[in-house]
């Protein structure tokens, strides 16, 4: 037999127990920032420019671009909408630019975490040292915010094939790394399970954009479509719709102005739609009957 992970069971999508979301809504959306921060002429990078040698003078100001204007403009924006974000977030920037993270908490924002460093990835590393990451993270992000975070999203989406055992194990009720399905799922741990709630690789402006080089009108109008094709579905059973947002690309003000415009398409339905955050959709799952959410 091939290889398989033992996480989850398959299970069709039109097959499942019904349920609706807290007000009776069928379509959740949440909004995730990321936060990111990469070291200075070593490791891991996104290359807008690829090929470039080190010191990557061109990437590295392309990046910290997000981090000096584009994620304040996005706050900007999520204040004029009234809209929910949850940001996942390099525990790094709390030294690099502490005022940042503390703009998006002042707003209520969620903070779930993503590595210490989107330089670095877990994959490679030996259960000690895995482990060792997750609770540095964990560490860091609980001082600042007086609380541990719920949530977790590797850096590169990276996992080894103990990642989902260590979060629960370490307190986590969630995990956005696998993007197998439209609805929540239940992953087996070696101890009890953790939530996987969807987060998107086609809607998300770094594979979309800076991968498949798609233009700033053909995003927004990627999300426009998302969400009118799920609003549709969802009145025969809940689904969630992620948006998966870095500040350096969608935080360009050519980009900004079309993102814009499909969150107002969007939000003139909010009366049908559960504007969230994914530890309260973690959350509500775990209230449900056994069996509901499928799983481990």
């Amino acid at each position: 037999m091939l290889r398989a992970h033992g996480r989850y069971a398959y299970s069709a999508i039109t097959r499942r127990a019904p349920y609706r979301w807290p007000a009776g809504e069928g379509l959740a959306i949440y909004v995730a920032l990321n936060l990111e921060h990469y070291a200075f002429g070593e490791g891991l990078s996104e290359e807008l420019v690829p090929g470039a040698g080190q010191p990557d003078v061109l990437n590295h100001s392309w990046r910290e671009y997000g981090n000096r204007v584009g994620a304040w403009r996005l706050l900007e924006l999520f204040e004029e909408l009234r809209l929910p974000a949850t940001v996942l977030v390099n525990s790094a920037l709390y030294e690099e630019s502490p005022e940042l993270i503390a703009a998006f908490r002042a707003r209520g924002d969620e903070v779930a975490g993503h590595g210490r460093t989107n330089s670095e990835k877990q994959t490679g590393l030996d259960e000690s040292e895995e482990r060792a990451l997750i609770e540095g993270v964990t560490r860091t992000i609980a001082h600042y915010e007086g609380e541990a975070p719920r949530g977790w999203l590797g850096p590169w989406i990276a996992e080894t094939l103990v990642t989902p055992d260590l979060l629960h194990e370490l307190g986590y009720a969630y995990v956005l790394d696998w993007c197998a399905d439209d609805q929540p799922v239940w992953l087996k741990t070696r101890s009890g399970r953790i939530l996987a709630v969807p987060y998107p690789q086609e809607l998300n402006d770094s594979s979309t954009v800076i991968g498949r080089r798609a233009s700033a009108a053909e995003f927004a109008d990627m999300i426009v479509q998302q969400f009118d094709e799920m609003l549709e579905q969802s009145a025969r059973q809940p689904l969630v719709m992620g948006l998966a947002l870095h500040p350096y690309i969608v935080g360009q003000p050519f980009r900004l102005r079309h993102l814009r415009n499909a969150f107002t398409h969007c939000l003139a339905q909010r009366s049908r739609i559960w504007l969230t955050r994914p530890r309260d959709i973690a959350q509500f799952c775990a209230d449900l009957p056994a069996g509901v959410v499928p799983g481990g």
